[in-house]
């Protein structure tokens, strides 16, 4: 099958023919003729599927087709995302898309200076991509209006769900008019992305392509016991065994990741880390650095699951277990993809077995346990044993920051600020703290209209 029966303008399909993209995904073939006839769509792929061109062909050929009205350009349409690296990539991709058309795509989100997006809002917006956090920023002091939206996309909802975002988002679809197309889509679907969805969608077409938490078939998954103490040099005695094999790390904590990534180099192995509390320039550099083979392991914390699209990646390492058993399809999502081979190893300790035992119930599946010599655990994993509050498997987590009073939920405290001084309490007033999206993006940044697009069969790179 093409993209030609599916009811696409001559210009989209002029487009993807000159990036050679030619057959549709099956999420594709069913959500585009049902976006095209205007129904609100609530789409479910495993990651890779190409959501992006699902919803983003049927959108960019609506806006193109209608004119707008006479006046400053408010955004038509507006794609809420969980984090900044899919903010790039789905931008990325609608310009690639619409490369022959009139249609101007803005990014916000934060973690950078809002005045260069005030500018391209005073300029003109067609599609507006947004992380809720920042958008809502631009909202409230008036530089955004969305009262001209006929399209919203809602893309990794689950994901914006996890990050305590469902406040925001309700704040933003308050500003949206009532009238208008929209589309979910989410790598799972669960009863409160149900829910959600028959909240403010009409009469929603549901399409899903696989089954609920399906992960590629190419990929070979394997668990080493170990204690928790002794995991960091059973990763170096892994990476020092695989000399040219690129390897993404997950890590727990953003501490620990960096904490992990310092050692892995005193260990003579190139490694560099992401997660949110790193600034934005550092987060590319990091990933440029990976891309580029400059290192060769990259340490990061489940914000990039979403967020990554790297090439041909061979293996992830599950350094902690995530503590929510949907997050291992986001993790191990970044290898095998596109039929390629990939490899999933998790290092498990004793008291993990809990969290072990909800992501082989969540696969229907057992996982393999292969002890490695010498690194054998002091006792046996017991699938049985109660999950700890802080995961298992290394240091106690520090409570969340995005629990403090004045953070929206799932965000970050600002590094270099202090928390709101107390009444009667010593001591100068703390800064605001940072009501923007960025605490939770990834890695991935680059300039409009930078790097390469992002291919419909590929779907999108998920952190």
């Amino acid at each position: 099958m093409t993209f030609e029966p599916l009811g696409l303008s001559p210009a989209l399909l002029r487009a993807l023919s000159e990036s050679n993209y030619t057959t549709p995904t099956p999420i594709q073939a069913q959500a585009i003729p049902l976006a095209l006839a205007g129904h609100d769509i609530l789409g479910a792929a495993q990651t890779g599927t190409g959501k992006t061109a699902a919803f983003g062909l049927p959108l960019l050929q609506r806006l193109a087709k209608d004119t707008p009205a006479k006046g400053p350009r408010k955004p038509r349409a507006l794609i809420l995302v969980p984090t900044r690296e899919l903010a790039v990539q789905v931008s990325d991709s609608l310009k690639a898309y619409g490369r022959h058309l009139r249609l101007n795509v803005t990014m916000i989100f934060g973690g950078v200076g809002m005045q260069p997006q005030v500018d391209n809002l005073r300029r003109g917006v067609d599609i507006l991509v947004a992380c809720p956090g920042r958008l809502l920023d631009h909202l409230d002091s008036g530089h955004a209006k969305l009262d001209a939206v006929e399209l919203l996309v809602l893309d990794e909802a689950d994901r914006m769900l996890d990050m305590g975002f469902l406040p925001s988002i309700k704040r933003v679809l308050s500003r949206v008019p009532q009238q208008r197309q929209t589309m979910l889509f989410s790598a799972t679907f669960e009863p409160r992305i149900k829910a959600l969805a028959l909240e403010f969608m009409r009469n929603p077409q549901q399409v899903q392509v696989a089954a609920q938490n399906t992960i590629a078939d190419t990929i070979v998954h394997r668990v080493h016991p170990v204690d928790g103490a002794r995991k960091r040099d059973l990763l170096v005695e892994i990476l020092s065994r695989r000399h040219t094999d690129q390897v993404l790390v997950f890590g727990k904590t953003k501490h620990g990741c960096n904490r992990l990534a310092e050692q892995l180099e005193t260990a003579g192995l190139k490694s560099v880390a992401i997660h949110g509390n790193k600034s934005q320039a550092q987060r590319q550099k990091a990933l440029d650095q990976f891309k580029s083979g400059k290192a060769r392991i990259l340490v990061a914390t489940d914000v990039a699951a979403r967020g990554l699209d790297i090439p041909n990646l061979p293996l992830v390492i599950n350094h902690d277990l995530p503590m929510v058993a949907e997050d291992y399809v986001h993790r191990i999502g970044r290898t095998g993809r596109n039929g390629a081979s990939g490899e999933a190893l998790s290092l498990v300790a004793p008291e993990e077995g809990g969290l072990l035992k909800q992501i082989q119930r969540m696969l229907k599946s057992d996982i393999v346990m292969q002890s490695v010599a010498g690194f054998e655990p002091s006792r046996p994993i017991r699938l049985d044993a109660p999950i700890p509050k802080n995961g298992g498997g290394g240091q106690p987590r520090k409570p969340s920051m995005g629990a403090r009073p004045g953070l929206r939920p799932g965000e970050q405290k600002p590094s270099g600020t202090r928390a709101p001084r107390k009444p009667g309490s010593r001591g100068g007033h703390g800064k605001p703290a940072d009501r923007s999206a960025h605490a939770h993006a990834g890695p991935k940044q680059h300039r409009p209209g930078a790097g390469r697009p992002q291919h419909p069969s590929r779907g999108d790179s998920r952190a």
